[in-house]
């Protein structure tokens, strides 16, 4: 099964930020990575820009696109990475969800994935 772990979390610039924090954070999250590619696995893993740096695209009701800076969720928290994974079953995605540095500080989604596009063409994935 393949499922993407999307890492939610308070977003703070890195003036908020300790910088000793930063570092731990990072090599906290390098470890991660290196952990889930080493158990073969990682499918795909992305860090995000900042929410502030986010373009949204909506219809509007005369069927014209609106596209507005910045980012319109209602939350406190913002979608700040995702790994793919292809794991068996969602008791071993929820093992490698639970192990997310940013676990301690925020939530990570497991969603699983329905549809793939691969080699030109759309693939639907057991669930």
């Amino acid at each position: 099964m393949r499922y993407t772990l999307l890492l939610q979390y308070p977003e703070m610039s890195t003036d908020e930020l300790d910088p000793e924090a930063l570092a731990d954070a990072m090599r906290e999250f390098d470890e991660y990575a290196k952990a889930i590619d080493a158990a073969g696995i990682l499918a795909s893993a992305e860090v995000l820009q900042p929410s502030s740096l986010t373009t949204t695209v909506r219809k509007g009701d005369d069927g014209a696109l609106r596209v507005q800076d910045g980012p319109y969720a209602d939350t406190k928290e913002q979608l700040g990475g995702t790994f793919v994974i292809e794991v068996d079953d969602l008791d071993t995605a929820i093992e490698w969800a639970g192990r997310a540095p940013s676990i301690g500080w925020g939530a990570v989604e497991i969603r699983p994935v329905a549809l793939r596009f691969s080699d030109g063409g759309w693939t639907a994935l057991d669930s």
